[in-house]
């Protein structure tokens, strides 16, 4: 009976069994009647408890469940909000991921096309050789695209350096173009999405530097650590007056801003290099990017 008694109870509960007591000589009451009488009072006192008590219940189960219900909304509305975020992520990610391969590969073939459609008077032996290296090369793509499909979802743990080595043979291969490689002599795994960044990285950097810049060299330089991984494109096209972030280029910022790294281009006339793209991501204790 604890949780019936509170501070008001404990004072009605002593005034209504000792009122019949107090008017006992007024009233002439007996001593039966009076006990009769207080024993009653305590009785209806103690159901009035007991129906309050019964009401109060009732009272906060119902809005325990209403919190319940309110609760559960609230948890629906977000978790279909996660799920519209997410997917709109997901969206975006293979958007961007689709552009920036398909953009490289175009590149690549219209520069080859280019050249092809220069030499089919003077050399169409070689321009026909040309072609059909052109279709290899659009095979290439074709099974590209369907890997980063089948990829977006997996970590699978492929070699960033060989991956990186093929990306550039294709570029030697289609596009004429000199260009050295610095790359680590040992590999440790790295995360799909790290691969992906560092990769459309290396293909926009060579797109421009030939679309924009005109290079005709180039120097490809990549770093491991424990803690992170480092590249730098240089190219000796021509300077660039003012820096500035295209799509291809604010795709790519993006990117590597979303895994914690940092990427900075620089452009100086009268120098060798004229041109250089840099990157940094870490690999350890990753932070996410948060953008204002």
């Amino acid at each position: 009976m604890g949780y019936l008694l509170t501070k008001k109870t404990l004072l009605i509960i002593p005034i209504l069994v000792f009122i019949p007591f107090s008017f006992q000589f007024y009233l002439r009451l007996s001593w039966e009647q009076t006990l009769s009488i207080g024993a009653d009072n305590l009785l209806f006192c103690f159901i009035g408890m007991w129906a309050s008590f019964v009401a109060n219940a009732y009272y906060q189960k119902n809005k325990l469940v209403a919190d319940v219900e309110l609760q559960n909304k609230l948890l629906t509305h977000y978790s279909a909000e996660i799920e519209k975020m997410t997917l709109l992520e997901e969206r975006n990610r293979m958007s961007k991921e689709l552009h920036d391969t398909l953009g490289h590969s175009f590149i690549s073939l219209i520069l080859s096309l280019d050249a092809s459609i220069t030499l089919m008077d003077s050399k169409p032996a070689e321009a026909k050789d040309r072609l059909i290296r052109l279709r290899t090369l659009a095979e290439k793509n074709l099974d590209e695209m369907r890997n980063i499909v089948h990829e977006m979802g997996e970590e699978e743990e492929s070699s960033l350096i060989r991956q990186v080595e093929s990306l550039v043979d294709r570029f030697r291969e289609h596009t004429g173009t000199a260009l050295t490689l610095s790359l680590p002599a040992t590999e440790r795994p790295i995360r799909f999405e790290v691969r992906q960044a560092i990769l459309r990285v290396i293909q926009e950097s060579f797109t421009n530097a030939l679309k924009h810049g005109k290079a005709s060299q180039l120097h490809l330089e990549l770093k491991l650590s424990e803690s992170n991984l480092q590249l730098s494109v240089r190219n000796n096209g021509k300077p660039i007056d003012k820096l500035n972030y295209g799509f291809g280029l604010t795709t790519m910022k993006h990117r590597v801003e979303r895994l914690g790294g940092s990427l900075h281009l620089s452009s100086g006339e009268g120098t060798p290099v004229i041109t250089e793209v840099r990157c940094e991501i870490p690999l350890k204790g990753m932070r996410p990017h948060v953008e204002n």
